[in-house]
């Protein structure tokens, strides 16, 4: 399940969210795990916010957060468990600019 910080609506700041994986490769299983609990939860509380899923082999598992203003900031997720996953993308997506 989500966390309550990835569940609710995420700032208006917040313009786009792009997750990079591999769809095969083992340091990127937790976000796979991490985009299959939570994809849809985040959605149905964010419906207009384009969250983007970009898989490609031997790709290195990151998600980048787009704010206002063209700011851009990224995380590494590359052999993370689910829920360390979950932990670092709700500090990026709830973070100041």
């Amino acid at each position: 399940m989500a966390s309550t910080s990835l569940t609710r609506a995420l700032p208006k700041a917040l313009k786009e969210v792009r997750l990079h994986l591999c769809q095969a490769g083992q340091a990127s299983s937790g976000a796979r795990k991490f985009l299959e609990t939570n994809y849809k939860s985040i959605k149905q509380s964010n419906p207009d916010l384009p969250f983007l899923v970009r898989e490609s082999r031997g790709t290195p598992a990151r998600i980048f957060a787009r704010f206002e203003r063209g700011v851009e900031k990224q995380v590494e997720l590359d052999g993370l468990s689910s829920s360390d996953v979950e932990r670092k993308v709700s500090e990026l997506l709830s973070s100041k600019v």
